[in-house]
């Protein structure tokens, strides 16, 4: 270090020529010497007791000469040298700094020379058709731009230039393997603008270019592979195969799983290559293709393509992988809604034989493994199949529901008769495993305790009615629904089970809402939509019972009932019946609002009018009592006429006591009315169709309307004088007072009589 430092200071000029080194030991050796001169003179002085005042003072001038060399030493140092070092690191900074500046261009000139040769040997290569070593020297090339492109300081006019040559010539590369690849791969398809649909996929077709043999197996050419090296080493490989696989999954092997008329022939041709072409099966008259026959189509185009286009190695995959993982999401789900789907059986009894279909889905799968377009152990199509127990009741579940929704829109009038001996077509359900045998002595003990008197055998039974044809189907497909569930799996059992309770739920939204016009205009769907609820009502109470034992768990212990639904359809057909039945109560009233109150009847205006609405009141409950004869049950009928005809007797009841004067003649007006409604009104009583089992119910008619009695014995009144009316009063025990209050007999009295004595005897007499 020291002599860097002396030769620094010397070049400087500013010291002597003589060594620094060599002053600095000449220092030191005087210092040695001065100090054993001293440690003899302290030994002399202070142990030998010597006098030597003189060479004292003689050593201390020379202690001090010493020290003042040193200092002056000390100085030169810390001063000159020091400053000397700092200019010469600065110097050799400035040095280091220009050696770096001259490396980096250096290497910027190596880069450009890099890239200089890069391009002339791909120039080259690209010549020759050696595509690998072109689409490498173009990496080379990109290499030695981004390198210049790293450096911040570089500030090359030239590199905007050597970019866009790069992508100029990356461009020209990717468009000569382009035609390359179309002369290897040529589709021809149909034209655009032509529909979709079996004959249009007839003019689809695929040249693949010739395949080199090996040991008598066809695999790509060497071309081939050279093209798809080199898309793969510009990154344009991913590109090109999904374009290839987006075509091929549209025209080729969607087309082969959706029609069945359609299959692929594949040919070799001695100039062309091998072509893959779609061809039409004339016999296939099938609406869908099996899954033997779609696996079958699909192979040979895709075990086509592995052999003469597909069976190259990109790196460490091969061409077919990645073209699977482009198109098996799709071509799986394709198979599985357009094939597999309409695979599953419809029948429990046919599940068993779904395994063939499991088997060649599992080898369909193995033979993609082996050419490595499928990856993985499970996939979605193999689990959809194995899975079918589920599919099955997904199913058979999907078309109940819209076999059902179709029978609850279709048209409500087709009507079946139903009596009272009328049975459920119950199937026979095989006996329960868990079903406890009952000993002998328990019958015995339950025939002792059997009660001697028994319910009539019509006691449970539906009343003779009518109800659609259409509902007595949607029993029959529940019963059915409900047998598929028997012997199911629980999964299976739970969804057919509670798709059955979806149809009944669903017969409750669906049919008040859409028949809900027709149900308002038409008193005869309303009669047979209010048997529909009944009926189902009623098999509902037993429908879980029967099927129960025989379902599994939990359906067994109880959950598999239909009891919770019974009101709910009780309520829908009696708001359904009682709606029409205010349709037909405003109507009746309507025209009764039309008799002008029933007063002034010596009007002939007045009287025309009025006999015109009494008229039509009959009418109408005559036409009623045919729409709803033979439909209704004959007590819903019977209460439902007398109820009607209740209404218009008690409104022509309220406007005749309104009446404060009636004349003689109006009396006999009103008379003849009201006797045309007595007389015609129990004819309204007609709910059998033979006429000689109506006479029974026609003479019930006070059973059913409420005020009939009342309505005869006004009639009475407005024919009888003074002492009749007293008489039928009879002190407030008469049928008179039965029926009306003695203010209302009064009020009568006043109307019909004028004010005489005899009146006002009779009016005393009425309490």
């Amino acid at each position: 270090m020291s002599s860097f430092v002396t030769e620094v200071l010397a070049s400087s000029g500013k010291l002597e020529k003589e060594d620094l080194s060599s002053k600095i030991s000449k220092m030191s050796r005087k210092v040695e010497d001065t100090k054993e001169e001293v440690c003899d003179m302290i030994n002399k002085r202070y142990t030998d007791f010597l006098p030597s005042l003189q060479g004292s003072e003689e050593l201390m001038v020379q202690v001090d000469e010493v020290s003042k060399e040193m200092d002056v030493l000390k100085n030169c140092i810390e001063t000159e040298v020091q400053q000397n070092i700092h200019s010469a690191v600065t110097e050799y900074a400035k040095l280091k700094q220009q050696l770096e500046k001259n490396t980096i261009v250096i290497k910027m000139l190596g880069h450009l020379k890099e890239f200089h040769n890069a391009m002339e040997e791909f120039k080259k290569a690209l010549l020759d058709k050696k595509y690998v070593d072109a689409a490498n020297q173009l990496e080379r090339a990109r290499a030695s731009v981004d390198s210049l492109k790293g450096w911040k300081t570089s500030q090359l006019p030239l590199l905007s230039a050597l970019s866009s040559e790069l992508t100029v010539q990356r461009e020209n590369l990717i468009y000569h393997l382009g035609d390359e690849w179309k002369g290897l791969v040529i589709w021809r398809l149909p034209p655009s603008k032509e529909p979709a649909g079996p004959k249009s996929f007839l003019k689809v077709e695929l040249n693949l270019s010739h395949a080199c043999s090996k040991d008598g197996e066809p695999e790509p050419s060497a071309l081939l592979c050279c093209v798809l090296q080199a898309l793969a080493i510009q990154g344009d490989l991913q590109h090109k195969i999904k374009l290839f696989s987006q075509v091929l999954l549209k025209n080729m092997l969607k087309p082969l799983v959706i029609y069945p008329s359609l299959s692929v022939r594949v040919t070799e041709q001695q100039d062309e290559g091998t072509v893959l072409a779609l061809q039409c099966l004339e016999e296939s008259q099938d609406e869908r293709s099996t899954p033997s026959q779609v696996y079958s189509k699909l192979l040979l185009v895709l075990k086509t393509l592995h052999a003469h286009l597909l069976d190259v190695s990109i790196g460490d995959k091969k061409l077919s992988a990645i073209l699977g993982e482009m198109i098996w999401e799709e071509i799986s789900q394709c198979i599985i809604h357009d094939c597999l789907l309409y695979s599953i059986p419809t029948n429990s009894s046919q599940l068993e034989k779904y395994n063939t279909v499991i088997k060649e889905t599992e080898e369909f799968e193995k033979s993609l493994k082996e050419m490595e377009f499928l990856q993985g152990d499970s996939t979605d199509l193999l689990k959809y199949a194995r899975n079918v127990n589920c599919h099955f009741a997904s199913k058979k579940c999907k078309d109940v529901i819209v076999a059902a929704r179709k029978l609850m829109t279709s048209k409500m009038h087709n009507t079946v008769k139903i009596t009272p001996d009328y049975k459920l077509r119950l199937p026979k359900l095989p006996p329960p495993g868990g079903e406890v045998k009952v000993k002998p002595d328990s019958t015995k003990e339950e025939m002792v305790m059997e009660n001697t008197k028994r319910l009539s055998a019509w006691s449970l039974c539906l009343p003779a009615c009518r109800i659609s044809e259409s509902v007595q189907q949607l029993m029959e497909l529940a019963l059915n629904t409900l047998c598929e569930a028997v012997g199911s799996s629980t999964q299976c059992a739970l969804q057919l089970f509670f798709t059955v309770r979806n149809i009944f739920q669903l017969f409750y939204d669906v049919v008040p809402t859409y028949h809900k016009e027709n149900l308002l205009k038409f008193p005869h769907l309303a009669a047979i939509q209010h048997n529909n609820c009944m009926y189902l009502a009623h098999h509902l109470l037993t429908l879980g019972h029967h099927f129960r034992a025989h379902l599994p768990q939990p359906l067994s212990e109880g959950v598999a009932t239909f009891v919770d639904m019974v009101p709910g359809f009780r309520k829908l057909g009696a708001q359904c019946f009682l709606a029409q039945m205010n349709v037909q109560r405003a109507e009746l009233l309507e025209r009764l609002s039309t008799a002008h109150n029933f007063c002034n009847l010596d009007d002939e205006d007045n009287y025309t009018a009025a006999s015109k609405a009494v008229r039509q009141v009959i009418h109408q409950l005559k036409q009623l009592g045919t729409v709803w004869q033979d439909v209704l049950p004959v007590s819903i009928y019977c209460k439902a006429m007398g109820n009607l005809l209740n209404t218009a007797i008690t409104e022509l009841i309220a406007k005749i006591m309104m009446l404060e004067d009636i004349s003689s003649e109006d009396g006999e007006h009103l008379h003849t009315l009201c006797q045309t409604i007595i007389e015609e009104g129990p004819l309204v009583f007609i709910p059998l169709a033979e006429e000689k089992k109506n006479r029974k119910y026609q003479e019930e008619v006070p059973l059913y309307v409420k005020k009939w009695s009342t309505f005869k014995e006004l009639v009475i009144v407005l024919r009888a004088n003074l002492q009749e009316i007293v008489d039928r009063w009879a002190d407030g025990k008469g049928p008179l007072a039965l029926e009306f209050s003695s203010s209302e007999v009064k009020n009568l009295i006043r109307a019909l009589f004028q004010n005489t004595e005899r009146r006002a005897v009779a009016l005393t007499k009425i309490k």
